[in-house]
């Protein structure tokens, strides 16, 4: 998606552990305009499938989880990475390291939220290692839910994340695929 691409060129910064900051539009401060793009995209790409719930991880999925449920008119769920006092106890669970955080986290989602009717589209920020993501699908897979396919909005395709799920026959869409970090510059995969 060139308007992502452009945005990661003006706004983004690299961070020492080849860190791409871009938390000045997209998982800090949020752009409206570029998300709403970011979620027909999603659409576009993903209009053929039957999606029946969009699933992200709390917190930086969110807004753009959101932006392409309004195109697919459907909702939007969110695991959970912190205990909560509404949150009972008839849960999946799973766990997933952050890359980021150098932390692990129990992720949750309420069992009546998500079940073997459910045709999923998986919605994240960043896929890099592929930790997340691999919680994610462990939610779908008790549930029985069925992923239909997996929008990353930036993929960092130096990392294996992305090519081991696509090795595992998921349709993983990246919007910006970062070939590599270096020297203060950012060169994307041409696709």
């Amino acid at each position: 998606m060139k308007l992502l691409e452009e945005r990661i060129l003006q706004d983004g910064r690299i961070l020492p552990g080849n860190i791409l900051k871009v938390d000045s539009f997209l998982n800090h401060q949020i752009d409206p305009d570029l998300f709403m793009a970011m979620g027909q995209d999603f659409y576009d790409h993903f209009k053929d499938k039957e999606i029946t719930k969009i699933l992200t991880l709390e917190v930086s999925g969110i807004g753009i989880a959101f932006a392409a449920a309004t195109y697919f008119k459907v909702p939007v769920l969110f695991a959970k990475k912190s205990l909560s006092l509404t949150l009972t106890e008839d849960v999946y669970a799973s766990k997933v390291t952050s890359y980021t955080k150098k932390k692990t986290f129990d992720i949750r989602v309420q069992k009546n939220f998500l079940s073997d009717q459910d045709k999923v589209l998986i919605i994240d920020d960043f896929l890099a290692m592929g930790e997340a993501l691999g919680g994610l699908i462990d939610l779908c897979q008790q549930a029985n839910a069925q992923v239909q396919g997996i929008g990353i909005a930036i993929e960092k395709s130096f990392q294996p994340g992305g090519n081991k799920y696509r090795d595992l026959g998921y349709d993983v869409y990246s919007q910006a695929m970062i070939e590599k970090l270096e020297d203060g510059t950012v060169t994307f995969v041409k696709q």
